[in-house]
């Protein structure tokens, strides 16, 4: 299952990164730049949605597809935050927070897995909130500028990753109390 459909979606989030960085050493205008970011940004973003989807509807379902998917998810929007804070358009807290967290739930679901409860920090609702919220945070940052003549971006954008940030300590809050019966059980 490493070349179904679905797959490969995932790998293209994987390969955008570079392509999202480079468009910001580009030639270009800053607002040309800052939309090209964007669209494609949203553009590799949506595949998150697409794969899960296809893979579904095809029946192209693996454990490798399983375990890359959200590894892909965070490649790109910690590359992309990394990208904001060399900009000036997040801060650095906040993208120490969110990957902070990223790090640390990946490790404690790869260490729950290893003593057989990983059902006790499986996704929930909490964490697809704050990828949604980071998913919308993180183009509003790139581009930068005035949406429609009327949407300040940055300033949505901002309020969105201070937003994302919080959620991101609430769902590493709840998956921790998840996990902390299996872990008295085995300090014990």
């Amino acid at each position: 299952m490493f070349w179904t459909i679905p797959t490969l979606m995932t790998w293209t989030r994987i390969v955008a990164i570079p392509l999202i960085v480079g468009v910001f050493y580009a030639p270009l205008d800053p607002a040309t730049r800052n939309l090209i970011a964007t669209v494609m940004f949203i553009v590799f973003a949506a595949t998150d949605w697409l794969d899960g989807y296809l893979a579904r509807k095809l029946n192209q379902t693996s454990s490798f597809g399983a375990f890359l998917d959200p590894v892909a998810d965070k490649f790109l929007v910690c590359a992309s935050l990394l990208v904001l804070v060399h900009l000036q358009r997040a801060d650095v807290f906040v993208a120490l927070i969110i990957i902070g967290r990223e790090i640390a739930i990946s490790a404690l679901r790869e260490w729950m897995a290893q003593i057989g409860a990983s059902k006790s920090v499986a996704v929930h609702m909490i964490g697809k909130v704050k990828t949604t919220v980071q998913m919308v945070a993180v183009p509003f940052l790139l581009f930068d500028g005035r949406l429609f003549g009327v949407i300040d971006t940055g300033v949505w954008g901002t309020w969105l990753i201070w937003v994302s940030a919080v959620l991101t300590v609430w769902s590493m809050v709840y998956y921790l109390q998840k996990a902390l019966p299996e872990i008295r059980a085995r300090v014990k």
